[in-house]
């Protein structure tokens, strides 16, 4: 039986190829503790996912509390705080909200990998890096075109609320800065205690040259 080893990386990977929206908000207390508040929407065109706790076909990602319950359970600087789920005429919607007792705790969950995250400092001063996408070699129209229809209406949103102040950074997989206007950005707040983007979930998966968000604090 395959159990999931990590959640967040999982989501992001599935959206790459599905219709899929998600909203990630993380508060950082000044202990280094803090809540991520998590929320995603499944297209009900993809709902052969399957969406009951036993199912013997494990879902690509989790849609149930007990599959939430299952992965917290083996990441003991995380608790499920809460849990929901429901539906409007396209999608089915889950949120949550956990708590973590220190930034290891939320890179455990955020990527058991490391590979798609990386944190250095600590909750007075620190730096955080979230892939999006690593890019891809080229564009075909054609896909492009499919990609437009049935990703429309989907974003990928992040925040980060810190006791000071922090700053949002969008790069390049090069760790170069991204212009505002080469990436389709719904909304982005770069300086403040919350710092925020929500990008359309198109230009996430047709980026080249990749999204990584590069969240400053102090």
């Amino acid at each position: 039986m395959k159990h999931f080893q990590y959640i967040f990386l999982a989501i992001v990977l599935f959206l790459l190829t599905s219709c899929f929206g998600i909203r990630a908000d993380i508060v950082l207390n000044q202990n280094g503790s803090g809540t991520i508040s998590l929320e995603y929407r499944i297209s009900k065109a993809l709902d052969s996912l399957g969406r009951l706790d036993g199912n013997e076909r494990w879902n690509t990602i989790p849609v149930g509390r007990a599959d939430f319950e299952r992965t917290i359970s083996r990441l003991p600087d995380m608790r499920l705080l809460s849990f929901s789920s429901s539906e409007d005429p396209t999608d089915l919607i889950i949120s949550l909200r956990m708590e973590f007792g220190s930034m290891e705790g939320l890179l455990a969950f955020l990527d058991a990998t490391g590979q798609s995250s990386s944190f250095r400092g600590n909750s007075v001063q620190g730096t955080l890096n979230l892939t999006l996408s690593e890019g891809r070699e080229g564009s075909n129209p054609d896909l492009d075109s499919l990609f437009a229809q049935i990703t429309q209406g989907y974003s990928v949103s992040f925040g980060l609320t810190v006791p000071g102040n922090a700053n949002l950074s969008i790069l390049n997989r090069s760790g170069g800065t991204l212009p505002a206007n080469t990436y389709g950005i719904n909304e982005y707040i770069n300086q403040g205690r919350r710092v925020y983007a929500s990008f359309t979930l198109y230009d996430i998966i047709t980026s080249t040259n990749g999204i990584v968000l590069n969240f400053n604090w102090n």
